[in-house]
């Protein structure tokens, strides 16, 4: 036991570390060749509110830097290595303990990071460019959504054939026996939590809201004894924390889809790997209220002819209505904890009356 807390905080240590060191070369880079988008955005996310939003960002917007997130996966991705690597060189059973890169638990949340991290990074290069298509630049939603389909099927291929899941966990009740049926549910899921992306929007909003929902999942993964796989939550908190530290305001740089389509992609694959999805709205509520939120604006400028939100997403409404950004992102991250707690105490519980 008190090895693997050690391999856990280790880990978060050491990433939160790359990510401090490797933060300068960036923000150099970044401000150096202007990495931000050139225009405003021309459309509202949840259509026309384009106005409102450009009085409140429309300066950042287009003089802040994108592709922060890369800090995130990249300070991960550097940990994995060092630890991976120096296992293999100093076979000792210290190093082999510390060394979390294992098939059954962190191969598959590891490929989604990274495949969808650099599918991100290609939409913040188009932004940043002015090419694609999708408001100011960026690749069509309809492609980003393409790509985390197809993300989503790997994993649901993974889960279902290879690992012979076909049911999810209701805690204080039995499974849910879904059969072939999993593979849609699954990629239905991840494409709910990926919507929820839209929640990166105010300086250290989402980079803090990530940190606490990673946290739970480490803890859940933890107490099912997924010592790997609650390393690598905790290697992703601290990478997301060193991000934090530059994105609180003002912010240094913004996390943009390289961050957030990773994270979010790799947040439904723990959560199945966890077998805790149904209480994956719970803890990641904040990204579930957002995503509604422009879901319901869209429906009722639709079919009601106006505005249920000054503007969405929601946190935008609240900036609208007169709150202070930093009030926003504070409240914002009381509440993410809140359900975040409730959430692992329904999953932790649900598992110990299993038992």
């Amino acid at each position: 036991m008190v090895n693997s807390v050690v391999k856990i905080f280790l880990s978060f240590f050491l990433t939160f570390s790359v990510g401090i060191l490797i933060t300068p070369f960036l923000t150099n880079y970044l401000y150096k060749h202007k990495m931000w988008k050139k225009k405003a955005r021309n459309e509202g996310l949840g259509g026309g509110e384009t106005p409102i939003f450009n009085k409140l960002h429309k300066e950042k917007e287009t003089g802040t830097p994108r592709m922060g997130g890369i800090i995130i996966w990249a300070s991960t991705l550097i940990t994995i290595f060092i630890l991976s690597i120096l296992s293999d060189i100093y076979p000792a059973v210290a190093t082999q303990k510390l060394n979390f890169l294992s098939q059954n638990q962190t191969w598959l949340p590891l490929f989604a990071l990274v495949s969808a991290s650099l599918i991100g990074l290609i939409d913040d290069v188009l932004q940043v460019r002015g090419g694609g298509g999708y408001i100011a630049g960026g690749l069509a939603l309809s492609k980003r959504v393409l790509f985390v389909l197809v993300i989503g099927y790997i994993g649901a291929y993974w889960f279902y054939y290879k690992l012979g899941m076909t049911a999810i966990a209701i805690p204080f009740s039995s499974p849910l026996e879904l059969g072939v049926w999993f593979i849609p549910f699954f990629m239905i899921v991840m494409l709910g939590i990926f919507s929820g992306g839209v929640i990166d929007g105010i300086d250290g909003l989402a980079g803090g809201i990530m940190a606490v929902i990673f946290s739970a999942y480490g803890v859940i993964a933890f107490f099912q004894n997924q010592i790997d796989l609650a390393t690598f939550c905790a290697a992703i908190v601290g990478g997301t924390l060193a991000f934090l530290w530059f994105n609180i305001p003002p912010a240094r740089f913004y996390m943009s889809e390289t961050g957030m389509l990773g994270l979010t992609v790799t947040l439904s694959i723990i959560a199945f790997l966890t077998d805790s999805v149904f209480v994956l709205p719970i803890i990641a509520f904040p990204l579930i209220a957002t995503s509604a939120s422009v879901v319901i604006q869209y429906l009722s400028k639709k079919y009601r002819g106006k505005k249920v939100f000054l503007v969405a997403p929601l946190h935008h409404h609240f900036e609208a209505i007169g709150w202070p950004a930093s009030k926003v992102t504070m409240r914002y991250w009381i509440i993410s904890i809140i359900f975040a707690v409730v959430g692992m105490i329904i999953s932790t519980l649900g598992i110990t009356l299993a038992i």
